[in-house]
């Protein structure tokens, strides 16, 4: 496994497992660590072993968000080219970097601020320690959210509920993160991480060909419409229905049995 300065992984079976590992700096995300971050989750991608990936974060708070004064010189240097050919943008947001197409849990606590916000968002599930602060603040900064928020926080929570935090930078707390959907369940601190892993492992177990297919179809229909993504749902299904996998399932429902996966 690779080592980095500001990130750990970690395999746990076929879950992979990243931690932001800046903690002396609440985790605040300078320009190596985002490359750091983009790293780590292009080695799960290409991982054919590891079906699911789990972020959070070492120390007291899940991150500050950005390093602004590190990484604004560094847009400005690179500006669309900011993420290394061939590795994944972590916030998905397209034109910049390779976007991600296995599943993601983020799992957070302490202050998610910002970017935090927004890899939250990139993700496919989402979850918050009780006490987790949030605020998307880039507006107090002179700036705009440019990790996905005016397009994904509007998305899950609607117009004024997103509007109401990216307007005026407010903070926020977990319960209201949950009511505005933006995560998916909030728990105490240390069920926190056990809970993403079991998600995780859960998702794990199911067919890899059948959750690409899934997430495939979802983003087509967000990204694109939904008859395209309406499109391709028998195609979709009849390659899955053909794979290894697909015919294990019938077995398996036919001989009421869990079914086993090999990914085939």
């Amino acid at each position: 496994m690779k080592s980095y300065t500001y990130i750990q992984i970690e395999k746990k079976g076929p879950v992979f497992c990243i931690a932001l590992n800046r903690p002396d700096a609440r985790n605040a995300m300078n320009t190596q660590m985002i490359m750091e971050l983009s790293d780590a989750l292009t080695v799960y991608e290409d991982d054919p072993s590891s079906r699911c990936a789990v972020l959070y974060a070492n120390g007291l708070h899940f991150t500050f968000g950005l390093e602004l004064e590190d990484v604004a010189k560094s847009i400005i240097d690179q500006g669309r080219n900011f993420f290394q050919k061939g590795n994944i943008n972590p916030w998905d947001t397209g034109g910049t970097g390779r976007v991600r197409k296995k599943p993601l849990i983020t799992a957070v606590h302490g202050f998610c601020l910002t970017l935090g916000i927004e890899l939250m968002l990139a993700s496919d599930i989402a979850l918050a320690a009780e006490k987790t602060v949030f605020a998307q603040m880039e507006v107090q900064r002179g700036i705009l959210p440019f990790g996905g928020a005016t397009i994904r926080f509007v998305r899950a929570s609607g117009w004024g509920n997103a509007m109401k935090y990216i307007l005026t930078g407010d903070t926020f707390d977990a319960p209201e993160a949950y009511r505005i959907g933006i995560v998916q369940e909030v728990l105490p601190k240390k069920e926190l991480l056990i809970r993403a892993i079991e998600l995780a492992e859960k998702i794990s177990a199911q067919a890899p060909k059948a959750i690409d297919a899934v997430l495939a179809n979802a983003r087509k229909a967000i990204e694109v419409g939904d008859l395209e993504a309406i499109d391709d749902l028998v195609p979709l299904v009849t390659d899955c229905l053909k794979s290894e996998d697909g015919q294990e399932g019938i077995r398996s429902l036919l001989e009421k049995r869990t079914a086993v996966f090999k990914g085939k």
